[in-house]
C-alpha cells in the first residue's frame, strides 16, 4: 500500500471517529458501548490495521445490541406484572 493511501485511511479513520464522538456525546458511558469497542477494535485490527475505527462501529453496535436486550427484559418483566385474568366457573342448571 503506498504512503499516499495510508494516509488517506488515517483521514478517514479520524474523520468516522470524530463523526462518532459527534454523534454521541455521551456514548462513552453508554451500555455495551465499552465491550463492544474492545470487540470492534480487536477485530478491526485484524481486518487490516483499522483499530480506531473498529472500535467505533462496536461501541455503536454494543450499545445497540445492550439497549435491545435491555428492552426486552423490560417487557418481560411487564407480561410477568400483569394480572392473569381469572377462569369463570359455570355452575350447574
Amino acid at each position: 500500500m503506498s504512503r499516499k493511501t495510508q494516509v488517506k485511511m488515517q483521514s478517514l479513520a479520524v474523520s468516522l471517529l470524530g463523526l462518532a464522538l459527534l454523534a454521541g456525546a455521551q456514548a462513552a458511558t453508554a451500555k455495551g458501548c465499552i465491550k463492544g469497542a474492545a470487540v470492534g477494535a480487536v477485530a478491526g485490527h485484524v481486518a487490516g490495521h483499522h483499530a480506531v475505527v473498529g472500535a467505533a462501529a462496536g461501541c455503536v453496535i454494543g450499545h445497540h445490541i445492550a439497549k435491545k436486550k435491555q428492552q426486552q427484559q423490560e417487557q418481560q418483566q411487564r407480561q410477568q406484572d400483569q394480572p392473569k385474568p381469572r377462569q369463570q366457573r359455570s355452575e350447574p342448571v
